[in-house]
């Protein structure tokens, strides 16, 4: 038994791809240098996907699907949930493996993470916010939800604790009761759909939703904002002071927090849109 076959005389098959393919640019009019930068004025840029606080990559799985069909390449990456300077860090260094232009969008608390992961980052054209905060300098994401929140109100009621032990440390993670998820952050679902989230959710740490932001991404890079009217845990009013402040081009669904679950084809639209806005 040979390990390695007697050389023939054929060409080898990438030789041949290679001569056809330089026909084929020279048929066209093309140097190779032309088609390169032909090919990265239109590939379209890499949408990566930041979740926020009680959910995880699977929720943008309807968001990824349509993206994905519409020829987009897709990467939903897993949020710590630790701190925000260590989760912005984590969503950075994923940023730097990839080549070319990068939509990044954020959910909820998703949304201080891209704020601080990506600034300086040349690859980085557009951030999107989708129901999050967009915090400046110094504020945390718990500021920020006001007053009008449903999760301003006694943490005891809303949340359960881990450790149980009380007061909590910054490095407590929070879950969100059963019904907390039914009746504020997961409106528009099915019963179904609710009982899901709340059995899969992935806690965050008193530590992430109080650590104050260092200074955001958006002063640097174009920003889009798609605020949702009937969000409960981060009011409109809330997104839309955040959105003006930061400068963003903003619209707004008729979602509840989770519109990311209940409203895929708008939140795929928006971030396409602005997509094509950045990067031409």
């Amino acid at each position: 038994m040979r390990l390695f076959p007697r050389t023939t005389r054929r060409a080898h098959p990438s030789f041949a791809v290679t001569i056809l393919a330089a026909l084929a640019l020279f048929a066209a009019g093309l140097s190779p240098a032309q088609s390169a930068a032909s090919e990265s004025r239109t590939a379209k840029p890499t949408v990566v996907l930041v979740h926020g606080a009680w959910a995880d990559a699977s929720s943008w799985s309807s968001v990824i699907s349509k993206l994905q069909d519409d020829g987009y390449r897709v990467a939903a990456l897993a949020n710590p949930l630790r701190s925000l300077s260590g989760d912005a860090a984590s969503i950075r260094a994923y940023l730097d493996t990839i080549t070319g232009p990068i939509v990044l969008v954020g959910h909820s608390y998703g949304g201080p993470v891209i704020s601080n992961a990506a600034v300086g980052h040349p690859g980085v054209k557009a951030l999107v916010y989708v129901n999050a905060f967009l915090p400046d300098a110094g504020e945390s994401a718990t500021q920020l939800a006001g007053p009008d929140s449903a999760l301003s109100v006694d943490p005891t009621t809303i949340f359960d604790f881990v450790p149980a032990t009380l007061p909590p440390t910054p490095a407590t993670e929070l879950y969100l009761k059963r019904s907390t998820v039914f009746a504020s952050f997961a409106t528009g679902l099915s019963t179904e759909d609710k009982a899901l989230v709340a059995a899969t959710q992935r806690p965050a740490t008193v530590g992430a939703l109080n650590e104050p932001s260092a200074t955001p991404a958006w002063r640097t890079i174009p920003s889009w904002a798609l605020l949702g009217t009937k969000d409960l845990i981060i009011p409109i009013g809330a997104q839309r002071t955040m959105a003006n402040r930061a400068g963003a081009t903003t619209a707004t669904y008729d979602a509840g927090h989770v519109g990311l679950m209940t409203h895929p084809t708008t939140v795929t639209r928006f971030i396409e849109g602005a997509a094509r806005a950045a990067v031409r």
